[in-house]
């Protein structure tokens, strides 16, 4: 009898121990929570369609301020589109890149311009050697000061003479962002040399250093005014 009892004593206190334990748990978690959302509160997003995702990661993971980047696809309807899906042109997605900064560090008018550096705003049927609605350029914008300051940094390329052709970018509303799969992400890291080889072999690279010289290469320095 003294033993179970002395039983039942010892498994009620663990009981007692888990469940105060449980609720700590539960508390440090709520805490931590609340310490991202408060930190990220901080960070604003802003999403781009610039062609192949693979060659837009680099110039944004250059630029100060900048938190994060994900590669993936948006502007269409289909729901958690594959690469291939999207790659067939089967679903009106773009392959896209969101971009998480911190606005105290940098700010949307410099991403805007690292943006229209890094591709042909003036080519209608995709970029450079990639054709296709899925290659298409496009600001895809989160509010309206994003649409503002992106409407007016088009008006100020369009008008500048640096194209003879007009700019045909789009501007269009943020619906949603699919990440795209993991062999993507942070591929000029991951193959290096395909991504190098891609990058020249495309068009791509060649362009950017005639129409911006080296500095647009280096993806970073003075501003240009284009916002």
């Amino acid at each position: 009898m003294k033993s179970n009892l002395w039983t039942r004593i010892f498994i009620s206190t663990l009981v007692v121990v888990a469940g105060a334990a449980f609720a700590v748990h539960k508390e440090i978690q709520a805490e931590v929570k609340d310490m991202e959302s408060a930190k990220n509160s901080r960070y604003e997003e802003a999403t781009f369609a610039g062609g192949c995702f693979w060659c837009m990661q680099p110039p944004f993971d250059s630029l100060s301020g900048v938190v994060e980047t994900v590669v993936g696809y948006s502007g269409g309807t289909e729901e958690n589109p594959t690469y291939e899906q999207v790659w067939q042109g089967k679903t009106g997605h773009a392959e896209a890149i969101k971009v998480i900064y911190d606005p105290a560090k940098t700010n949307y008018e410099t991403l805007l311009e690292t943006f229209w550096i890094n591709i042909d705003p003036t080519q209608v049927d995709g970029q450079f050697a990639d054709r296709g609605r899925h290659y298409r350029t496009a600001i895809f914008y989160h509010d309206n000061s994003q649409k503002e300051k992106a409407l007016l940094s088009k008006k100020k390329l369009d008008e500048s003479g640096k194209f003879k052709k007009p700019v045909v970018t789009s501007v269009e509303k943020f619906v949603s962002f699919y990440r795209a799969e993991e062999y993507h992400q942070k591929y000029y890291e991951k193959n290096p040399i395909h991504y190098g080889n891609y990058k020249i072999g495309s068009g791509r690279a060649g362009f950017i250093e005639r129409t911006w010289g080296k500095q647009g290469l280096q993806c970073h320095g003075e501003p240009l005014g284009l916002t």
